[in-house]
């Protein structure tokens, strides 16, 4: 079993995985294998998850390069050397400049080391994060993904996600949480394979319409 994934195993796993799974096998079949979506494990990386929070990826994006447009490498050291003005001018919000300095100041402290967490697994990542200011669950869970290639996490926080698995297994648009959580189960130990192809269809299905 992996419990990580690379390039030189994405596709195999992306073949088992739908094996198992008409609905997913039918996501391949119809588009092909998804982008091997992944973000170095990097102070960057994860300020710009905190910046895709509840707004559209392009706005996220739009304010990551007015920083590295502003500052160029973007570190905890030189984040932290910008006053409110000079990050809202960035485009940053109150919230996620309380946010970025927390996270910069936890790791210039030592209070968190990314490169640690690359030998955690996944329950000790999720409460080390969360214990920054601004990081939950669904944040943690697009780190497991994007930056450290686990292979075994469905983000319930994430509406694509979450949409495209009830339009391919037909649920109900009403279905609980846990309703959700416990048909994602069924992709186990692969739901991170499962969840980008269920974002393949649904990026695919959007850009066809």
């Amino acid at each position: 079993m992996f419990r990580k994934f690379d390039q030189t195993n994405f596709h195999e796993l992306c073949d088992l995985t739908a094996n198992r799974d008409a609905e997913l096998q039918g996501i391949l079949d119809q588009y092909g294998y998804p982008p091997f979506w992944s973000r170095p494990n990097t102070f960057e990386s994860l300020v710009h998850i905190i910046l895709e929070q509840q707004v559209s990826l392009a706005s996220a994006l739009a304010t990551l390069n007015k920083l590295k447009e502003k500052i160029g490498e973007v570190t905890p050291g030189k984040l932290l050397l910008l006053s409110d003005q000079e990050l809202r001018d960035c485009y940053f919000s109150r919230q996620k400049t309380i946010y970025a300095r927390h996270l910069a100041e936890s790791l210039i402290s030592g209070v968190l080391s990314l490169s640690a967490m690359e030998k955690m697994d996944d329950l000790a990542i999720r409460n080390q994060l969360k214990s920054i200011k601004g990081i939950g669950d669904w944040t943690v869970d697009i780190y497991l993904i994007f930056m450290l290639h686990h292979t075994d996490v469905f983000p319930i926080g994430d509406l694509a996600a979450v949409n495209a698995l009830k339009k391919v297994k037909g649920l109900t648009p009403g279905i609980s949480k846990e309703e959700v959580l416990a048909v994602a189960d069924q992709f186990k130990p692969h739901r991170t394979i499962a969840t980008m192809l269920l974002w393949h269809a649904y990026l695919e299905e959007r850009k066809r319409k």
